[in-house]
């Protein structure tokens, strides 16, 4: 046990190159997307679907790279990118909504099925439209240089797309804590009845503007990942990335904030993994386990907690 904890604190922290070419990298798509779940959450939308927009927003930024990434420099390259990347997240988030205004779908069952609908077509454009030019592969073919996404110090692997995640989180507190809008998204995920009797809140209208912004978030993610990380696209380019941000949010206690420490927490925990399995031969699916318990543990404690500010409330009134 003493090995495969050290194993995992060094492929997580044990170098430079550890922390900044491998925790801090497997962190950047979890701040997106950490914070598109905490978003959503927060106006009570249970957008269980940041995988499938994730996985679509990587499939946008990709195909606009190989159209155009030769024609156009970096400077206009990069923005269209993550444009069109936080597009289609939003877009595929926005099926999702639809539904659910226009038919009453439960979010929870559209967003999951959405996240299977997105894996098949991934598998589709890489054997397909997108695939390499030699037609053995079923991947893409890398992008231009002018679409691949700066590093941000020399020698290692950061990208830029954590910077803008970072500037997200903070620009995220900012809306939700100083601003009118976060307070109808902050009323309505606390009582959309009370919000549309007693603030005059469009519920419906606030509910989907946070749906789509919290599919461009994802979207974002994708495209970063392609931009940044693997310069192509694949099936398998995310690892359940979109899952772990359910875990990132309400560890977060769904906060723009804490997002950033518990991104960097579990980016590091994948980081780790790799290195458990490699150095002490511990199966790096251990890593899951701990999400998995992590989880539930939050959630058991957050329905303690409010438990007892209920039973509080009744022992005041009863005064």
């Amino acid at each position: 046990m003493t090995e495969a904890l050290l194993a995992l604190w060094d492929g997580a922290f044990g170098s430079s190159y550890a922390i900044w070419s491998a925790t801090l990298v497997r962190s950047a798509p979890l701040l997106w997307l950490g914070l598109g779940v905490a978003l959503a959450f927060r106006a009570g939308v249970l957008n269980i679907g940041a995988e499938g927009q994730f996985l679509m927003g990587a499939i946008g930024a990709t195909a606009v790279a190989q159209v155009v990434g030769r024609s156009v420099p970096g400077l206009v390259m990069i923005p269209l990118m993550a444009l069109v990347g936080g597009v289609a997240g939003a877009g595929w988030a926005g099926i999702a909504a639809w539904l659910r205004q226009r038919f009453g779908v439960l979010e929870v069952i559209s967003t999951i099925m959405l996240n299977f609908i997105a894996l098949a077509t991934i598998g589709w454009m890489v054997r397909g439209p997108l695939q390499e030019p030699t037609r053995i592969y079923p991947q893409s073919a890398e992008i231009p240089w002018s679409a691949q996404w700066p590093f941000l110090i020399p020698g290692q692997r950061l990208h830029l797309g954590f910077v803008l995640g970072l500037l997200a989180c903070a620009i995220a507190w900012v809306v939700l804590t100083r601003t009118a809008t976060g307070f109808r998204i902050r009323a309505v995920g606390a009582s959309p009845s009370a919000a549309t009797s007693a603030g005059q809140i469009d519920v419906g209208r606030t509910v989907m503007r946070v749906f789509l912004v919290s599919g461009a978030c994802a979207g974002l993610a994708g495209a970063a990942e392609v931009g940044g990380v693997t310069w192509a696209l694949y099936e398998g380019i995310s690892p359940g990335y979109g899952y772990t941000a359910i875990a990132v949010a309400l560890l977060a206690r769904l906060h723009p904030g804490w997002i950033v420490v518990s991104a960097i927490f579990f980016g590091a925990l994948e980081a780790g993994a790799s290195a458990m399995q490699r150095d002490a031969g511990v199966p790096s699916v251990v890593v899951q386990v701990i999400v998995a318990v992590i989880i539930l543990g939050v959630l058991a404690g957050s329905q303690r907690r409010t438990r007892v500010d209920a039973l509080r409330v009744r022992a005041g009134s009863g005064r």
